[in-house]
């Protein structure tokens, strides 16, 4: 992979003199490095963004669907390509990188179906010879950020939903996973998508973001990525009044109610929990176990988080990679040692695995009191908590405790139940006896500090555009 920036239709080089080093989780060797974009390669970016506007803007709903199919077909294509630049740079492995590849490209699928139906509307007027339409509008030139974690569904997302919509995009996708950004990228000028329409930008990640946001010509933020990064965002974004859409963290609850397939439950919730290595802002994490079947599930949770075969991306049999970076596992290492030093069951795991590359084991802490670190701080890696509940009453409070709401769980056999759960669970997403939390078709945002604004669905092309109400006489 010949790493660069993608600018005006052009993949060059950055002109600052810092340069980035993009490594393999799995064996901690560098892949290849790159310059960083300098202030002026950015403004590049941002003119060019702006530059196009106008034209893309007034590009058929019909053009701009065509071409958005067509950059799925090419992702589809390149499929295995895209998957092996995932599993290399982000260690998941490489069937569930082939999966991720599949969702970004229905990303563009959906995009391109929705760009035929932004519909506006007439209003009766209270007068003859008055017409009230509203017509909505391509907001602009929109300015993304997007984490490593989801590296290909993340930016694909945030370029086809801009697209559909008529703007114009300059996004920063993550440094450390800069070659799967690059392939969309690839994508999209194969497609045919007009130059300057989706720019791509690495480099500093505070320096570009003040750029982009104080910008003028920038008309929306859409960030995905860390809580307290998505603020600064939201508040740099606000001095200049740009919209912002904010998909943030979270530390999701899981309610298992005394009336489920314990069996059935467990084993479902530890494949959902490891996959890519728990590093997923959807990871179910706080696992509320009514009392009547705790020890049943949380044998079986353990059982089977100890058979996961935790190894090379690339080897089928391996059912969960390494951590992305160093950071991860200190900051696991981190919250494991926390609870050990309160005197808390680590049930399994608990430990790095090898000296080479950043595997860790899958992690259980069982009975975890309030006050430790990872009933509080969301883990983004491979440890699970496992509590005990009484009555309804006291999951949904522990549920609600925390001041995330991205995404919930509950599983339970009765109607009731999971009326109420659905209800009064407050969160972005509740999911009742399934575990996919995201697609491309249905609205993804949190509540509370998990962000604002929403992704994917009808709801989330609307974040791009803008309402305009036009009234006219009959004469002048």
């Amino acid at each position: 992979m010949q790493y660069s920036q993608f600018i005006a239709g052009e993949f060059r080089q950055g002109t600052s003199a810092e340069r980035f080093t993009v490594i393999d989780p799995s064996t901690g060797q560098p892949l290849g490095d790159y310059a960083h974009a300098a202030p002026a390669d950015v403004q590049a970016a941002i003119d060019a963004a702006e530059g196009a506007l106008r034209a893309w803007r007034s590009t058929s709903a019909l053009e701009r669907s065509v071409l958005l199919r067509r950059v799925a077909a090419l992702m589809r294509e390149r499929g295995d390509a895209i998957a092996t630049q995932i599993a290399r740079e982000l260690g998941k492995p490489f069937g569930e990188a082939q999966k991720e590849v599949v969702t970004a490209a229905e990303m563009f699928e959906w995009a391109a179906e929705e760009a035929r139906r932004i519909y506006g509307r007439t209003i009766p007027a209270r007068a003859g010879g008055i017409t009230q339409t509203v017509a909505l509008e391509p907001i602009g030139v929109v300015a993304a950020f997007a984490g490593w974690n989801a590296p290909a569904i993340t930016p694909s997302r945030k370029i086809s939903g801009a697209l559909a919509a008529g703007c114009t995009i300059v996004i920063k996708p993550s440094e450390e996973t800069a070659g799967v950004a690059l392939h969309i990228a690839k994508a999209v000028q194969d497609a045919g998508v007009p130059d300057g329409v989706v720019n791509l930008v690495f480099g500093e990640p505070g320096a570009i973001a003040d750029q982009l946001c104080a910008s003028p010509q920038v008309h929306m933020v859409t960030f995905t990525g860390a809580t307290a990064v998505g603020k600064q965002i939201g508040a740099k974004a606000a001095l200049t009044m740009k919209r912002a859409t904010l998909e943030l963290g979270g530390h999701a609850p899981v309610v298992v109610c005394d009336d489920v397939d314990v069996e059935r439950v467990a084993r479902a919730a530890v494949a959902t929990k490891y996959r890519n290595a728990g590093q997923v802002c959807t990871s179910p994490t706080r696992f509320l176990v009514q009392a009547g079947v705790f020890d049943a599930f949380r044998e079986r949770f353990v059982q089977a988080a100890q058979t996961l075969k935790v190894g090379d991306p690339f080897d089928a049999a391996t059912q969960m990679g390494p951590l992305k970076n160093p950071r991860r596992l200190q900051s696991i290492d981190r919250l494991v040692q926390d609870a050990r030093d309160r005197g808390l069951t680590v049930a399994t795991g608990g430990e790095r695995i090898g000296t080479e590359g950043f595997f860790y084991r899958p992690t259980v802490l069982v009975r975890p009191t309030r006050d430790c670190d990872a009933a509080n701080i969301e883990p983004f890696g491979p440890v699970a908590l496992i509590s005990p509940f009484g009555e309804l009453d006291e999951a949904i409070a522990e549920a609600n405790r925390l001041p995330f709401g991205l995404a919930a769980y509950a599983f339970t056999n009765n109607l009731q139940r999971a009326h109420r759960l659905a209800g009064e669970i407050d969160s972005g997403v509740v999911c009742i006896n399934e575990w996919q939390a995201s697609l491309p078709e249905t609205p993804f945002g949190g509540h509370k500090d998990s962000g604002l604004g929403s992704e994917g669905g009808i709801e989330g092309l609307m974040e791009f555009l803008r309402v305009k109400c036009v009234r006219q006489g009959a004469s002048a």
